[in-house]
């Protein structure tokens, strides 16, 4: 039995004005946008085998190779629409013409779970929305190696809901109607082919998945722009100019490099007089605080024996002030530093915070407490309390934007890092940057036996009741194996209590970063008590974002960016450059490796090893998240005007030692914001370098943030020079080949772009 139906579409014009678009509502955007010509085409479709082709100017290709044969029942033909039954598999077909594309809808008739292969796809490459955006090529050994019976949840690992193959001719574009409880499965026995498999399950009474498919020409911006369009129609994109007009601090990000600043020094090495502290350290005091340090700090006793070797030395080393310095910045964040028996000069400050009652001290006024204990204690030895830390933290923040960097994201490891010293958060919104904290809700460990801050909750009812149960029946893991997926529909009063509590301490963030909401690592949670599905998972991370957004006025962005979340973040790290040293031993865990990324350690209580190391990366792994033949702007021609992506922040400008000159290029062409790892050492070794890049990057980026990519194009055989256009004056040219190469007139050196912005043309050459 075959069923044959055809239709012609209708070109799209190249431009069109849409209007509206408030909050989340579905709303089109009320800008302009560039749209491309879909192709002309018919197709034809066997119910038996559920083989779909396509046919353009002459040119037939298969949108999905044939099934195993299945029974057809309740065959209909409408003219507009063909629609049949497959009983045996309890589903329903329907496809209908539309002007510009056919829409292809499969439903499940059955309650229970249930389970269906559509479409199976071939084609010569493949555009796939893996992070950035990928082209792969049908025949690539690298590729083909990687995904050889690789299954990807397609929510988690495509950044976008859509993929497309390309033909002999033409590209088919395959836009994804429901994006919850979707997988790929790729087969790469011979040449690279994959399955889409959808899953029905039987708590979501959503029954039915889809795609529209599209025919453009074999060019990745006609791909890109088909599914911007599209969400357009929906309602579903939302322009950073609009973000804007409901929060003005959103233009803090345009030209902006990302820093995270890293120092945990309540008190820093320039503010102790260390020749009189060995004849100035009380004993009792000494005392208290070794006995602290082993009780109540992690690897607290190599800090303790500091102050051994501070009593046999004549002269303090700088092994030793580093550990005294970390030592009494861990013991000072502790409510049990106050101890009657060693603190007896209690000034008029002291006795007014002690009388508010320890428990009830807020963290920036118990720290404040201990640095005034310890200063009664020590004397003159040390500086007033008021400069202490400034050299690590504040006089970093101002020599920034003294040095140009008029523009900044800091981040912050988590919140504890403004409790220590308040007035780095103080003097970064000062200066008129924007600083955020890092923050989480995804894993929740057990009650006392917490591993990290953002695992605890104060409502300790949580990790029993409000956890992700799978369908086996089986509880989740968290993070690295430790405790439980927390379900997001029940972590809303939590977010409210920490957040509301974080602030209330005075400490002014102007940005919050939400690990994991928009990596798209969902789940449908089976707990007979809070059964969730993929779609109520992500509404509750949404919503948890658009709280910090609308009730507490902050820049909000997400590791991942996955676009569900595109109308409520402004920037997102992961796009650019995901984590992956966890494919390899000798990355992840082998310390004896050139390749090893490093520990979450800092001997300074700066940046950690993790971030400040720099190492080599294998060939394999380059070719699959760095190599330019590969990567393909498929996120930025869709979201380069609403949302800012940058690497995730365990590969920044700086990790890979032989990468650096192409990241900075990378930048430019792609308007990607640098991103760093700085302390006051970092920033001492790496100013320059930073200094003079961001100098190029960040006049270049302030122009193309605001406008739409509306180009790129391969511009050398071996495709190591490309070129991206926004809106329709600024251009880059990036030449990442070794050779020099000509183009509009202009000879680009090896390693550096031309810009080129309306009659002004600049060459620019990364250096190190």
């Amino acid at each position: 039995m075959k069923k044959i139906i055809s239709i012609v579409l209708i070109v799209v014009l190249a431009t069109s004005v849409l209007t509206g678009c408030v909050g989340n509502e579905k709303r089109p955007s009320k800008e302009v946008y560039t749209q491309k010509d879909n192709l002309d085409f018919n197709f034809s479709v066997d119910p038996e085998t559920f083989t779909f082709e396509v046919e353009s100017n002459g040119t037939t290709e298969k949108a999905s190779e044939p099934l195993e044969k299945m029974k057809v029942s309740n065959l209909k033909d409408d003219g507009d629409n063909i629609s049949w039954t497959y009983a045996e598999q309890n589903l329903d077909i329907d496809i209908e013409k539309k002007d510009k594309y056919v829409d292809i809808t499969v439903k499940s008739n059955k309650d229970e779970e249930n389970m269906f292969s559509w479409p199976k796809v071939k084609g010569n490459g493949y555009l796939l929305p893996l992070n950035q955006g990928k082209y792969i090529p049908s025949d690539d050994s690298v590729w083909k190696y990687y995904l050889n019976e690789e299954k990807m949840k397609v929510i988690e690992s495509f950044s976008m809901q859509f993929f497309a193959v390309d033909k002999d001719e033409y590209s088919l574009v395959y836009i994804i109607k429901n994006p919850y409880n979707n997988e790929i499965a790729f087969d790469t026995k011979k040449n690279i082919e994959f399955t889409f498999n959808h899953e029905f399950p039987s708590i979501n009474q959503q029954k039915e998945y889809g795609f529209r498919i599209y025919l453009t020409k074999k060019n990745p911006v006609h791909v890109a722009k088909t599914y911007k369009n599209y969400l357009i129609e929906q309602g579903d994109f939302k322009s950073l100019k609009e973000k804007a007009e409901e929060n003005n601090n959103i233009e803090k990000l345009y030209g902006a490099p990302h820093i995270y600043f890293w120092d945990r020094t309540v008190i820093s090495e320039e503010n102790i007089q260390w020749a009189k502290l060995k004849s100035s350290f009380p004993d009792k005091l000494k005392l208290w605080i070794q006995e602290l340090l082993a009780t109540k700090v992690e690897d607290g006793a190599e800090l303790a024996a500091a102050y051994e070797d501070l009593n046999n030395y004549d002269y303090v080393d700088k092994y030793t002030k580093n550990r005294i310095v970390k030592s009494l910045s861990a013991v000072m964040q502790l409510k049990e530093f106050y101890n009657t028996e060693v603190f007896t000069k209690e000034d008029k400050e002291i006795q007014k915070l002690i009388n508010k009652k320890i428990d009830k001290l807020n963290p920036v006024e118990l720290i404040e407490l201990n640095k005034r204990l310890l200063k009664s204690e020590l004397g003159n030895v040390v500086d007033p309390i008021e400069k202490w830390a400034d050299a690590n933290t504040i006089d970093v923040i101002k020599d920034m934007k003294h040095s140009g960097l008029a523009n900044l994201w800091i981040g912050l490891d988590d919140w504890q890092e403004g409790f220590i010293k308040p007035e780095l958060v103080i003097e970064a919104e000062n200066q008129g940057y924007l600083i955020g904290t890092y923050d989480s809700y995804h894993s929740i460990h057990e009650p006392g036996k917490e591993q990290w801050e953002t695992a605890k909750f104060k409502d300790t009812s949580l990790f029993e009741e409000a956890t992700v149960t799978n369908k086996d029946g089986r509880k989740i893991e968290g993070f690295q194996g430790v405790g439980r997926k927390l379900n997001p529909t029940l972590a809303m009063p939590s977010v409210k209590e920490r957040v509301t509590s974080i602030l209330n301490t005075g400490l002014p963030f102007n940005s919050w970063f939400l690990d994991t909401d928009g990596t798209g690592e969902i789940f449908d949670d089976y707990s007979p008590e809070h059964t969730t599905t993929e779609a109520e998972d992500v509404q509750a991370r949404i919503k948890r974002m658009e709280y910090l957004q609308k009730e507490w006025g902050m820049v909000v962005g997400t590791e991942g960016g996955n676009d569900f979340a595109n109308k409520t973040i402004a920037f997102a790290h992961g796009i650019e450059t995901p984590s992956f040293s966890w494919m390899d031993e000798d990355m992840g865990k082998n310390k004896e490796s050139n390749y090893y990324v490093g520990r979450y350690y800092s001997s300074t209580g700066g940046v950690p090893e993790l971030f400040s190391k720099q190492i080599p990366v294998k060939d394999k792994y380059k070719k699959l998240f760095l190599d330019s033949n590969y990567t393909i702007p498929l996120y930025k021609l869709v979201y380069n005007n609403s949302v800012i992506t940058t690497y995730w922040w365990g590969w920044g400008t700086l990790k890979i030692a032989d990468e650096i000159e192409n990241r900075m290029l990378y930048e430019v062409l792609y308007n990607v914001p640098p991103l760093y790892h700085i302390d006051k050492y970092e920033w001492k070794k790496y100013k320059d370098t930073i200094i003079n890049h961001s100098k190029v990057w960040s006049s270049f980026s302030k122009k193309a943030i605001k406008e739409e990519m509306t180009d790129y194009k391969i511009l050398s055989d071996d495709r190591l020079v490309q070129m991206t256009e926004y809106g329709k004056s600024l251009s880059v040219v990036a030449n990442f080949s070794e050779s020099e190469f000509a183009v509009q007139g202009e000879k680009v050196p090896g390693k550096s772009v031309l810009i080129i912005d309306g009659n002004s043309k600049t060459i620019y050459t990364p250096e190190k």
